[in-house]
């Protein structure tokens, strides 16, 4: 039976922890942990409790950082976190993601390692190093960046990954090959005419629905798409959003035709909610039809920007919803959306946001 629910934050000065009972109305916030350290990711294995975060930039260099005391000691390694020699080094780890028996890291410039030890070593998954448009990889606005990592629940080899300014990519087989799956999704920063490449799109997130691992969603630099053959191809749906740009999405728990976003004005408008009015959008139905969340969300001067990684849902009924702000704000609802309180603000920038749901 769930006892208390954890928010794990990744800031820009380490790692802090957001408590609260089942109730999910008053919450205790702890750290700044792992001295400070900028953290791009902080995830947790839902069976154990083990929670890692993924840190570093071109000042500390890369490392991972890891729990098993819910968040009250931590230790770090970096062992294996390095391409062969006369590469270019790794600034730091973006992404993290738990399943198939190992522990799978994303990092910058884009690659992919997995840790078959809870993070004590890591592997490189050369493969992705091999692919023949690799020396046609361009960063995005952060970098040359492996940001997203999904994997197949059920089929160990089944992996997709996303890369800032390169696209989606899968491999079937763990990795030794890759393709490219952008078919369908735009490029508006491409010369006319060549708006839809097979690779170079800027991909900003990427999701999995629960129970339905071949149906993604991802949210685009230009444009929010759903794809329901495992990325093969790419629909839109956008319409009804106040705009095609953001980063953050989040999938409910359970359905898989429920999917949460924070749609932010464009890079010419300053990334921003739209009209500086904070609203969380809904999705019941796949992307059909959106609503907009805003009760207990600032209304007016709300002048906030949602990083990539900056929200989650919780697996307790009804689920809740977290997302972090650039400003350093995070917010909560314990009812799908419905309605949300300010659980702690001037933080340093929050860049991701994770749940942990312990069991009494």
């Amino acid at each position: 039976m769930a006892e208390k629910v954890l928010v794990l934050l990744g800031t820009k000065k380490g790692a802090f922890i957001a408590e609260s009972d089942t109730a999910r109305r008053s919450w205790k916030l702890r750290g700044p942990f792992c001295e400070t350290w900028p953290m791009n990711h902080v995830v947790a294995d839902q069976a154990t409790g083990t929670i890692w975060g993924a840190g570093g930039n071109e000042w500390f260099g890369p490392a991972v950082w890891k729990s098993t005391d819910l968040g009250e000691t931590w230790t770090h390694s970096s062992e294996g976190l390095a391409y062969a020699e006369g590469e270019e080094p790794i600034k730091a780890v973006w992404s993290l993601a738990k399943g198939n028996g190992s522990l799978y890291a994303g990092v910058q410039p884009a690659g992919l390692f997995r840790s078959d030890d809870a993070g004590q070593s890591w592997q490189h998954i050369d493969g992705l190093q091999q692919h023949p448009s690799r020396p046609h990889w361009n960063p995005g606005g952060a970098g040359l960046i492996l940001h997203s990592l999904v994997l197949d629940p059920d089929d160990h080899d089944r992996i997709w990954i996303g890369i800032s300014a390169a696209g989606v990519f899968y491999t079937g087989d763990g990795g030794k090959s890759w393709e490219p799956r952008n078919l369908g999704t735009r490029a508006d920063f491409m010369p006319e005419g060549e708006n839809y490449p097979e690779f170079g799109q800027c991909v900003h997130n990427l999701v999995m629905a629960p129970g339905m691992p071949d149906r993604l969603y991802q949210q685009n630099h230009c444009g929010m798409y759903r794809s329901d053959d495992g990325g093969k191809r790419w629909v839109s749906i956008e319409k009804g959003l106040p705009s095609t740009f953001g980063f953050p999405a989040a999938a409910h728990p359970r359905d898989p035709e429920t999917l949460y976003l924070v749609p932010l004005n464009g890079d010419s408008a300053g990334r921003y909610v739209p009209d500086a009015k904070a609203a969380v959008w809904r999705t019941r139905n796949a992307g059909r039809e959106w609503q907009a969340m805003r009760n207990g969300l600032p209304q007016e001067n709300a002048y906030i920007g949602v990083l990539r990684q900056a929200m989650a849902t919780d697996r307790l009924e009804p689920a809740g919803v977290y997302f972090g702000t650039s400003s350093g704000a995070l917010f909560a609802s314990a009812d799908e959306g419905e309605s949300w309180i300010n659980v702690a603000q001037h933080l340093p920038t929050i860049l991701s946001v994770e749940t942990l749901v312990v069991d009494g």
